[in-house]
């Protein structure tokens, strides 16, 4: 951080606390929401996003706050992009380097979101002040070896939230997209062998590549599946594809999704997330979908002329439906954007109901959107069907 502050780079603000007083202090100073992490924490274990006093209060009266076991909490910046760099250097200059994105926005654990590459909805400016970024921060650290870099992007300003000087999980996914051994080339950097950097240049690039997580909620009973910033996924799956709806349809059916055939459930308690998916689910009507909703979702969609049918939770028809298996697809995108969810409303409820009838689940609205558009173009499309090698 001191690093990024003499380079006058961006990042959020910030601040390592010891008491309840000031962590209070310090989140009416910079406003709501903030992400807390305590110490000792990997894979964002125990982190959360709170968005007033009253959880801020909450969550810190169970975590030893002290000055052995201080906390560091930071702005979180909602509605922004999460973008990543992976690179490889020697003595501080990067010899290779891949620029994926997040299809969800900055809050979901990076182990639990959906990859891109090569990014797809980064604007050229943007890209070049993540690459100025980087190069700023190798040379300063003199890396050589492998590295990885996370950004928050918003209104085309980059905040760097970490940068990492080891390999990173997407590793794997950027040297098979790219057909570069990214571990071959830093090994031999720390190894001070001769290598040739591979070039690459994405713009000569004819299929795109997601990465989907896997996660194992089934096997947890009463287990929430709302993505936060602790990582809760098991597993990951990458495919390839002609395009971005080919790739990531054929990534979430390789990770255990199952593309609906008639009947999908919507409920959406909040007007934001509502409006976001308006047009997406026009998309869907004309599809010829059929569509069911909870109470106040189906009077919003009825209202912007999306036909729908309405399930009540007082008599438990939304249940039924959902145990009886009728419906194929759920889409559920909770009001609270952290993973702080209780377990005692309807939408926790819902969620649980399909988990353990095994029917498909969306809970992030971004990830609705990028389905909704994938299945419509499955719809008229098909996916393809190619090796890695007809890829490369």
């Amino acid at each position: 951080s001191n690093l990024l502050d003499t380079l006058s780079i961006d990042q959020p603000e910030w601040c390592q606390l010891n008491t309840l007083e000031e962590a209070v202090n310090f989140c009416n100073k910079v406003g709501y929401p903030a992400l807390i992490r305590p110490s000792y924490v990997l894979s964002g274990a125990a982190m959360r996003v709170v968005k007033n006093n009253n959880q801020l209060i909450s969550y810190l009266k169970y975590s030893n706050l002290s000055s052995d076991y201080p906390v560091v909490i930071s702005k979180f910046i909602e509605k922004s992009k999460e973008i990543e760099l992976d690179g490889v250097a020697r003595n501080g200059e990067i010899v290779n380097y891949a620029i994926s994105e997040h299809v969800e926005n900055a809050g979901v654990h990076s182990g639990d979101a959906t990859l891109i590459l090569p990014a797809q909805k980064l604007y050229l400016e943007t890209v070049k002040r993540i690459k100025k970024v980087s190069r700023l921060i190798a040379k300063n650290l003199n890396i050589s070896g492998p590295f990885n870099i996370q950004f928050l992007s918003k209104d085309n300003c980059i905040k760097v939230i970490e940068c990492n000087l080891r390999a990173s999980r997407s590793f794997p996914f950027v040297s098979k997209t790219y057909n570069i051994n990214f571990i071959e080339i830093a090994t031999k950097i720390m190894c001070n062998q001769s290598f040739t950097p591979p070039p690459v240049n994405i713009y000569d690039m004819e299929y795109v590549c997601v990465k989907a997580p896997m996660f194992s909620f089934g096997r947890l009973p009463n287990a929430d599946p709302v993505l936060g910033v602790e990582m809760a996924s098991t597993g990951e799956v990458a495919c390839f594809g002609e395009d971005i709806h080919d790739a990531f349809l054929k990534s979430i059916i390789a990770a255990g999704f199952k593309i609906p055939r008639k009947n999908i459930l919507i409920s959406i308690p909040s007007d934001i997330n509502r409006f976001e998916l308006k047009e997406s689910l026009n998309i869907l009507q004309s599809m010829d979908y059929k569509i069911y909703c909870t109470p106040t979702t189906s009077d919003f969609l009825s209202k912007n002329d999306i036909t729908n049918t309405k399930l009540s939770y007082n008599d438990g028809e939304v249940f039924n439906f959902i145990n009886n298996k009728k419906i194929d697809l759920v889409i559920n995108i909770p009001r609270n954007g952290s993973n702080l969810t209780e377990n005692n409303t309807n939408g926790y409820r819902l969620r649980t109901a399909s988990i353990k009838s095994s029917i498909p689940l969306i809970t992030n609205v971004k990830s609705a959107s990028l389905l909704i558009n994938s299945l419509r173009h499955y719809k008229k499309n098909g996916y393809t069907y190619k090796s890695w090698n007809d890829y490369i």
